[in-house]
Order: C-alpha cells, then structure tokens, then sequence
C-alpha cells in the first residue's frame, strides 16, 4: 500500500500540522492524488470547530518541488490535452487549493523546511505566516519552463512584495534564500533546520491560546483591508466588534485585566 500523499495530525491546543508527503520525489503538487489530498484535508479542517491553527510543511528535505516536470514533458495528467483543456485541469485541479485556502477563517503557517518552487513557493505564499529553515529557497521561476504560474502566485506576491519587487522576481525566475527572503519580508523568521517545526508550532500554539472566535474575524478583517475600500471596511469592523463585544471570551478577559491591574 503506498504512503498517503499527506499526512495530518492535531497537537493541542487544536493546532492541526499539514505534511506533504512524497518525500522521494520533492513532494509535487501537480499530481492528481496529491492536488486531492491536500484540498481534501483543507476542507476538513476548515470544517472543524475545534481546530484554531494550522501549520503545513513538507516531509523530507524539501518543502515542494511544485509541478513535476516530467509530467509536464510527457504532456501526462494536467498537462495533457488542448489548451482549453489544459486550462480546464488547473482550474479544476492545482487552483482549487488558493480557492480553499481563502475560504479557511484559521491562521495557517507555512514551516519551510527546504526548496519551495513553482506551485510549492505559492502554496507558501497563501499561508498568512511563513517561517523558513536555513536551507529555505523561494522560487517563482515558471518563467524559466516557458510558462505562467497557474495558481495565483502572482496575486500573493505582488501584495506581499509590491509590483516592483514581485515583478523582478518573477520575471527574472531568480530563487530566493532564506537571508533575502527575510530582507524583503517574504518570511517573517529564519531558523535552524531542527528547530523550524517546534518554532512554527510554538506560533501556532501562541495564536491558538487566544479567544478562537476574536482570531478568526481579526484574520477575516486582515483579508478584507487588501480588497475593500475603507467605508465598507469599517462597516465590517462594526459589525464583527458587536459580536466580539457579546462573547464570553471578551467578558472573560476583561475580568481578567481588572482583576491583573487590583493586585
């Protein structure tokens, strides 16, 4: 019976740890199977109440290869057929992943263990934090295949870099290691390899710690700031404090302040 091709587990508190697990082969995203394991476990988590972060890194010592070249030569899985039906595939494979990735109210995590290019950087990019290895390279570099990158990467980035920034990135297909990454802000920490899982599980357990319904509508009002102009912003900022201000979560911890400031 052959490996799952991810593997999930939870840690308390509801920290859910996302594996990409073909380590043989760099963990590839174009395979169907693979591109169905993580969409599939994605749902699920975005389906659990108890779950309040989730960490995805990859088995081995790459975090993903992005898509496998040798499919794409041989014209196999998503890359087979006319372009209307390539373009079909990956809209009905590979993009599903940013679609569900976006609907997820939890923080996610990127630990990047080691190279993540093409599709891999991207799945990267989507996370809200990315915590690299020392060993971390970045590498939107579809150009240098002679293609685009087909699941957003060049949304992520440009809103995490600035036009120019991305553009010369991407345009030059130049990989970044984990030094630049953290000078341009693409990462927000750089550690040692044996220490990159715990450190990013440790973040997740911080997040995880705090009112879960306060978190989710502080990452869904983060979202929206790329996207909204300022008046329906704040309209959304009303409304989510009204319900934060009814929680038991908020009463809690305002007893908890006064009673800290008493003593």
């Amino acid at each position: 019976m052959s490996e799952p091709k991810v593997l999930f587990e939870i840690h308390d508190p509801g920290i859910g740890l996302l594996t990409l697990n073909d380590p043989a082969r760099r963990n590839p995203i174009s395979d169907s199977s693979m591109v169905e394991a993580i969409v599939s476990t994605l749902q699920s988590a975005a389906l659990n109440p108890d779950l309040r972060a989730l960490v995805i890194t990859g088995a081995g010592t790459s975090f993903s290869s992005g898509g496998d070249v040798r499919a794409m030569r041989a014209k196999q899985g998503m890359f087979a057929g006319e372009p209307h039906q390539v373009a079909r595939a990956y809209t009905d494979s590979v993009q599903r992943i940013p679609v569900i990735m976006e609907q997820l109210t939890i923080p996610v995590i990127a630990a990047v263990n080691g190279p993540a290019f093409g599709a891999g950087c991207d799945i990267s990019l989507m996370c809200d934090l990315r915590i690299a290895s020392r060993s971390a390279v970045f590498g939107e570099v579809f150009v240098n295949l002679g293609i685009v990158s087909g699941d957003g990467g060049g949304w992520y980035l440009t809103r995490l870099l600035g036009y120019q920034r991305a553009a010369e990135i991407s345009l030059r297909g130049r990989p970044i290691g984990a030094d630049e990454a953290l000078k341009l802000g693409l990462v927000l920490e750089v550690v040692d390899e044996d220490a990159l899982l715990d450190h990013a599980i440790t973040i997740a357990r911080d997040i995880a710690q705090k009112p879960p319904a306060a978190v989710r509508m502080t990452k869904q009002l983060l979202k929206m700031a790329t996207r909204t102009d300022l008046k329906d912003y704040l309209a959304a900022c009303a409304a989510m404090q009204a319900v934060a201000h009814e929680s038991a979560d908020h009463m809690a911890a305002l007893e908890g302040m006064i009673k800290e400031k008493r003593s």
